[in-house]
């Protein structure tokens, strides 16, 4: 059992010693295009339920896309089967170092963060003309119980998802 156990951890090394140095490796044009890539800003798309000119009247969007300001570039187009407007959202400069982002996420701080709650307020504003919020008016009373839910429902408010 012992020698089938070392020659897989064997096996295993060499595997990543030549993802490393051979073909794969931190030299190679696949893994310099495959960082870039993952540097390059990601698009937040959200598809609404209305024609285009409803989506920024005057050219103006609602003011939780328009509080980003400059920071982020905004996209209008129509969705898939004329099915509403999409707006897609991201940032300008799109090279971040991942620690650091890491580190504003935990924080709150995270522009990604702040892109995605500004796109769904967005939306509900211009398709229901409010923003509706799932843990206001709260609906119990604080409990040792009932904390678990609201500490996920307000991680899922600035995240956009539970």
């Amino acid at each position: 059992m012992r020698w089938l156990i070392g020659g897989a951890a064997a096996i295993a090394g060499g595997l990543v010693v030549r993802r490393l140095l051979g073909a794969g490796g931190r030299g190679s044009d696949q893994w310099q295009r495959a960082q870039a890539r993952r540097r390059e800003a990601r698009w937040h798309v959200a598809t609404v339920n209305r024609p285009a000119g409803d989506v920024a009247p005057g050219g103006r969007f609602p003011e939780p896309l328009a509080g980003l300001g400059d920071a982020v570039e905004v996209q209008v187009r129509p969705a898939a089967g004329g099915r509403g407007t999409e707006i897609a959202v991201r940032l300008r400069d799109g090279a971040r170092l991942p620690v650091a982002a890491a580190a504003r996420r935990v924080t709150g701080r995270d522009p990604e963060q702040a892109i995605r709650a500004a796109l769904r307020e967005s939306k509900q504003l211009i398709e229901t003309s409010e923003v509706l919020h799932p843990d206001y008016p709260p609906t119990t009373e604080p409990t040792p119980m009932n904390k678990p839910l609201r500490v996920a429902t307000a991680q899922g408010r600035r995240e956009g998802r539970l």
